[in-house]
Order: C-alpha cells, then sequence, then structure tokens
C-alpha cells in the first residue's frame, strides 16, 4: 500500500522497475510487487486520503544482469557516462578499485566492462552507439509505423 500510495501521489504515466527475472531474487519480487502496485493505484475502491485512483500507462522493466530480449531499446549515447557513474556511486556494490569490501558477481571491473558491452550491444541493435533495453507488460502500440523511425 505505500507504493500504491506514492503511485497517486506523483501520479507518473510511466514507471520503470526491476527486471521480472533477475540473479538477485529480490528483483524479480521488486519488479512483481512494483507491478501489482500500479494496478492496485487505479482501482477506486482501494482508500488513500487525500490521493485519488490514479494508474499509470505503461510499467517497463529493465534488463539487469542476465540477458532477456529487449521489448524496447531507448538510445541512451548522450547519458551513458552518466549512467556508469551512477553505477560507480555504490562503491560497496560494484566496482572500486579501493574497495575492502568482499568479492561479488557485481564488484568486478569485469562486470563494469559486461555492462558497457551490454549498452553497446543494443545500441548497435537500433543503430546508435549505447542503448538501453526494456521489457514491457503489454503490447506496444503505435498510430503510424513512421513514428517507430
Amino acid at each position: 500500500m505505500a507504493v500504491v500510495t506514492q503511485i497517486r501521489k506523483y501520479k507518473p504515466s510511466i514507471v520503470l522497475a526491476n527486471a521480472v527475472n533477475d540473479r538477485h531474487p529480490d528483483h524479480g519480487r521488486a519488479s512483481e510487487l512494483v507491478s501489482r502496485a500500479c494496478f492496485l493505484a487505479g482501482l477506486p475502491k482501494i482508500s488513500t486520503p487525500p490521493y485519488q485512483a490514479h494508474r499509470p500507462k505503461a510499467v517497463y522493466h529493465y534488463i539487469q544482469d542476465r540477458f532477456m530480449k529487449p521489448d524496447i531499446i531507448v538510445d541512451i549515447s548522450d547519458v551513458f557516462d552518466q549512467k556508469m557513474a551512477a553505477i560507480r556511486a555504490f562503491k560497496t556494490q560494484f566496482y572500486d578499485p579501493n574497495s575492502a569490501e568482499p568479492q561479488t558477481p557485481i564488484s568486478s571491473k569485469e562486470f563494469m566492462d559486461f555492462l558497457a558491452a551490454r549498452s553497446l550491444e543494443f545500441g548497435r541493435t537500433i543503430g546508435t552507439q549505447y542503448g538501453e533495453g526494456f521489457t514491457t507488460e503489454r503490447t506496444l502500440g503505435t498510430k503510424s509505423l513512421t513514428e517507430l523511425l
């Protein structure tokens, strides 16, 4: 209900959530929790004063550790360096050459290289330098095929 309340408070049209299936079991659980909260937030009979019912138009799940075929890829070429800097900010989880933390599957330089390579792969797929892949809960639609160019 805490997530439902926040969805109603901020009224997003798009919600980004964890991958539906990933190496860390909490990622899939968080994904399910967010998806369910987005649905429940649209039911007027659920009370969250002072906020009224609101359902986001779309929930997109970002791809994390495990490969999934993306349903949509967004060009992130202009913000790729920011993305990597944001990941590196979590020094206790991801690669930091000065870290004394125990080694994990995501704390190596190779994992950071892997993330960059995946972004390159997704970018190549859509004809850009870097891309970010997402899976969708519903089929995307368009009024015109030329909007997809």
